[in-house]
């Protein structure tokens, strides 16, 4: 019997694929059985306090090995999520990760107050401090240990439940925001959020994004989520889950033995939905030939 469970802190998961923020929508044909029996838990949407539109103009451009998205956080709103989606999602028998979006003090205090009227239903909180396609909060908290030490402060002053911050690859020092948000009571950090790319569109001699910049993920950053990974999950005691670029079990296996407990999957399920099926396949392979039974013995392997 090949065992894949991890605990990221005190939530078991059955698999250690993820879902990442902003890859799964709420429409009940996307929570089947049959496409999330391999998954061990779902990120939601980023939720902020109030509902909002997005940004303007283009939001997605594909390029050669990734793809750029600037989406602006559209969501409905903290109050819609707990009093009409929670309801909903609980029933589906998997793990939620409410993603709440770190615009102001305010506004982060009374999401987490909110979300405390649901947490039996809700597995974790992952803080995000790391969207870079917005202009207020956010990834301009993620970039200092200090600014995330303030955060994650706030939200432990309210919140009783498992904690993960979504750190951003823009952090000049990752390993002290790391740090930083261990000790201000985080429970597990999830390395990263997109890197800031941008496009051009040469036909019409503009950039294509009203932002200009955009996030950018999908395979190509792999090999640089992978070490941010390894300089991360040296640094903390905590769980690190590795986010960015995984698209095969290969990815996933050395996510894990570079120190990751789990692994968030974003891009690569547009490109195909059974993606997490497809990764565990292959990752029992590779245990089954090498007599490995449980996944989490190979965590921060290569290390040794």
């Amino acid at each position: 019997m090949l065992d894949l469970s991890v605990n990221i802190g005190s939530v078991p998961l059955r698999s250690p694929v993820i879902i990442a923020s902003g890859t799964w929508g709420y429409d009940e044909s996307l929570w089947r059985d049959d496409l999330l029996r391999h998954v061990g838990a779902v990120c939601s949407k980023a939720i902020t306090e109030s509902p909002k539109d997005g940004n303007p103009g283009h939001r997605i451009w594909e390029t050669p090995c990734g793809l750029l998205n600037s989406i602006g956080l559209q969501n409905t709103g903290i109050d819609d999520f707990v009093d009409e989606k929670v309801p909903k999602l609980k029933s589906y028998g998997v793990p939620i990760i409410a993603n709440v979006s770190m615009e102001d003090e305010r506004g982060l205090a009374r999401m987490v107050e909110r979300l405390m009227e649901v947490a039996d239903c809700v597995a974790a909180i992952e803080l995000n401090v790391s969207c870079p396609n917005v202009d207020k909060g956010c990834m301009s908290w993620g970039v200092s240990p200090v600014l995330t030490s303030q955060a994650v402060s706030m939200v432990r002053e309210v919140w009783r439940g498992p904690l993960w911050v979504k750190m951003t690859p823009q952090a000049p020092d990752p390993e002290g925001v790391a740090r930083a948000a261990e000790d201000s009571g985080a429970d597990a950090l999830v390395v990263a959020n997109t890197w800031l790319g941008m496009a051009i569109d040469v036909d019409g001699r503009k950039a294509v994004f009203d932002r200009v910049v955009a996030g950018f993920s999908g395979p190509a950053v792999f090999p640089m989520a992978l070490r941010l990974v390894w300089q991360v999950s040296s640094a903390v005691s905590i769980p690190v889950i590795g986010c960015g670029g995984v698209s095969s079990g290969r990815d996933l296996l050395a996510m894990i033995m570079a120190g990751a407990t789990a692994i968030e999957l974003g891009t690569g399920m547009f490109r195909d939905i059974r993606l997490p099926e497809n990764i565990l396949r292959e990752v029992k392979a590779y245990m089954t030939e090498e007599k490995v039974e449980e996944l989490r013995s190979l965590v921060g392997v290569a290390k040794k």
